[in-house]
């Protein structure tokens, strides 16, 4: 059953496509809010602080894109999950989206109802569940991940991870040493196993590598397992 605190902000400048989200997801139990542009969506994310936004990309004042940008440079803001709806369909842009911190890209047309199922499975992944691991402090060197608190820190500085990426290295250092192939890590992380999914890992793991590694070109906590997928280093690493 969905949870009554969690809100759903919709950013569409299509009102009749709003209106039909709303509808849909004010049925499956969430609350909505709705904004029509850029703007408003900032406004209304930094005062309700929804529990996700799905955002299209090509918006009056301020476009999807530069609403992301902004969201994920922010303190407050970075920690809301966000997905893209929009018209584009070439691969180049929602790599961009995602690039900048998006957790999910949804093309149009939709179906509603897998705008609503894809909004449950961020949600799985990027809140906390009753069957989160019983572990809430991880470290590897350097690295630590602080689940309890939603913290990550390197050398002491905070990191600014997205949910997703928070969620990625999760996964790796709840595990470390073992190589998760694409599909696992899209399954597990981004839940689901399409081709698309399975190629914007590399595009998550390249975001992190930026934020964690001293030398991206030869990174020493993400390791490429090449013809297979990724691995966190382990001691004889």
């Amino acid at each position: 059953m969905t949870n009554p605190a969690q809100r759903i902000l919709i950013v569409d400048d299509d009102k009749e496509i709003a209106r039909l989200l709303r509808a849909y997801l004010e049925e499956a139990g969430f609350q909505v809010l709705v904004a029509h542009d850029g703007e408003s969506a900032l406004h209304i994310m930094r005062r309700d602080n929804p529990t996700l936004v799905v955002l299209d990309l090509m918006l009056p004042q301020r476009d999807g894109l530069d609403v992301t940008r902004i969201a994920r440079k922010d303190t407050m803001l970075r920690i809301i999950p966000l997905i893209m709806l929009t018209a584009r369909i070439e691969d180049v842009d929602k790599i961009v989206g995602l690039e900048l911190g998006a957790d999910d890209y949804i093309t149009k047309p939709f179906n509603p109802r897998e705008v609503v199922a894809r909004i449950r499975a961020v949600l799985r992944r990027t809140l906390l569940t009753p069957d989160a691991p019983l572990q809430t402090h991880f470290q590897s060197g350097d690295l630590i991940l602080d689940t309890d608190r939603h913290e990550a820190t390197l050398n002491g500085q905070p990191l600014e991870l997205t949910p997703t990426e928070f969620k990625l290295l999760l996964l790796f250092m709840s595990h470390p040493g073992h190589a998760f192939t694409r599909a696992e890590i899209a399954e597990s992380v981004v839940g689901y196993d399409n081709d698309f999914v399975e190629r914007t890992v590399d595009t998550h793991i390249k975001n992190i590598r930026k934020k964690i590694e001293p030398d991206v070109g030869n990174p020493s906590y993400i390791l490429t397992v090449y013809g297979y997928g990724y691995r966190l280093a382990g001691k004889d690493s």
